[in-house]
């Protein structure tokens, strides 16, 4: 078995008993964390495991835990082998014995563990919290600087709101990941929802964010993205995606002539199909590999879905979904629709992602039906995580391409407090 697996590519994995680790593929080394080891274990396995996949073959790779080191061959189906027996780390195994051998007088007592000693990541996690910056926004920054800077007036408490959601949004995350817009009523507010997300993401985090259109057929992302020089869609990119999956040469400039750039807030769309003539679909197996090599290449994917929940590749977007969000417009029909989708997510048993989920009301007018934003809160309340509502912007009336600087402070404001909010669940 051993001399039948290829050394190529070279995999590395490493699990701490404090539940970190990380994951080395070809040099390029992944951080890990979760909740014990076992969560670190099944994220390298996972991880691996769509290599294995991608490469079309079983690979090696090489472990090292509090057991020692061992080297296993992960299959594209996921199952492991061991290919060599665990060899103990011999400063683990020294520093174990020492622990556990009795002395003095009584063999027979043996003694207590000697407490921790602490490290420079205890010291620098004492440290007390940053001070506060002077105020930058309304007219407590106007006064500081009509006072040269001698006057430190703080911040109010929606700056610090503000400045609190730009910090979650900014945070690290444990890998690329995946979130996925649903309603399958169409004029829900998915596609809005999708390329704001994205926007606020991209602005805010510096780029390697995707707004994807994953509809089976055509889908409006493209059309409400800003163009670019090709008319590339998710259709060529799955055509030519071998290009790609070349790990030693696959470059990320070369997604360029695929997905199109949106300037100034440094994201970019993959649009679905746009050939009325073509009779061509993306299923689940075609999102599936897309989604792979993606996710190589951008650390948030943010995926607009179709209305079809039966579809295939729709299903597999909810399956990749690290965080789930939920749109509806303050409409009856919109709603009724998306509490049929929850419904049918919990049947499907997806109630983990669901709960876990943020749902997002829009108004659909300046001034939303006070009673049904109720009902709508209240429902939705008891089956997500959170509900946020964002604001009518006549800015995204006309359904034309999308501009993030025509929309109103309150508007990036509410959809900032929203992203911060599907970034808590990643």
């Amino acid at each position: 078995m051993t001399d039948t697996i290829p050394t190529f590519p070279k995999i590395e994995a490493r699990v701490a008993a404090d539940a970190t680790g990380s994951l080395a593929i070809n040099g390029l080394e992944q951080p890990l964390a979760g909740t014990d080891e076992q969560a670190v274990r099944s994220e390298i396995l996972e991880l691996v495991t769509a290599t294995a996949t991608e490469m079309g073959r079983p690979v090696r790779m090489t472990t090292r835990d509090s057991l020692g080191e061992q080297v296993l061959a992960v299959f594209p189906d996921g199952h492991v082998e061991a290919l060599t027996e665990p060899v103990p780390d011999r400063r683990a195994h020294e520093a174990t014995q020492q622990q556990r051998a009795p002395h003095g007088r009584d063999a027979q007592e043996v003694s207590a563990p000697r407490a921790a000693l602490p490290t420079l990541n205890d010291f620098l996690q004492s440290r007390p919290a940053a001070p506060v910056g002077p105020a930058t926004m309304g007219w407590r920054a106007a006064a500081r600087r009509l006072s040269g800077g001698l006057v430190p007036v703080p911040p109010n408490t929606f700056e610090l709101r503000h400045r609190n959601a730009v910090d979650r949004v900014q945070q690290s995350l444990r890998g690329p990941r995946t979130v996925v817009v649903i309603n399958p009523k169409g004029g829900a507010h998915k596609t809005t929802a999708t390329l704001l997300l994205a926007a606020t993401f991209g602005t805010l985090r510096g780029g390697y964010t995707l707004a994807w259109d994953n509809n089976e057929t055509r889908g409006t992302l493209g059309w409400r993205s800003q163009p670019a020089r090709h008319t590339n869609t998710a259709v060529d990119l799955l055509r030519d995606l071998d290009r790609f999956n070349d790990l030693r040469n696959a470059r990320v400039g070369d997604l360029d002539n695929y997905v199109r750039a949106q300037g100034s807030t440094q994201f970019d769309v993959l649009a679905s199909d746009e050939d009325a003539a073509a009779s061509s679909t993306i299923n689940d197996q075609a999102f599936n590999e897309l989604h792979t090599t993606l996710s190589r290449f951008y650390r948030v994917i943010v995926v607009d879905t179709g209305n079809n929940m039966r579809a295939s590749n729709w299903e597999a977007a909810i399956t990749a979904a690290d965080q789930l969000v939920i749109v509806s417009t303050i409409r009856e029909d919109t709603a009724a629709s998306a509490a049929w989708l929850v419904d049918g997510l919990r049947e499907k048993g997806h109630e983990e992602k669901v709960r876990n989920a943020v749902t997002v009301l829009a108004s659909p007018s300046k001034v939303a039906d006070p009673q049904l934003s109720k009902r709508l809160h209240g429902h939705f309340t008891s089956l997500t995580r959170t509900v946020l509502d964002v604001p009518f912007d006549r800015a995204l009336v006309d359904g034309g391409t999308l501009k993030y600087e025509a929309l109103t402070p309150a508007t990036r404001e509410a959809w900032l407090q929203v992203t911060a909010a599907v970034a808590d669940g990643l």
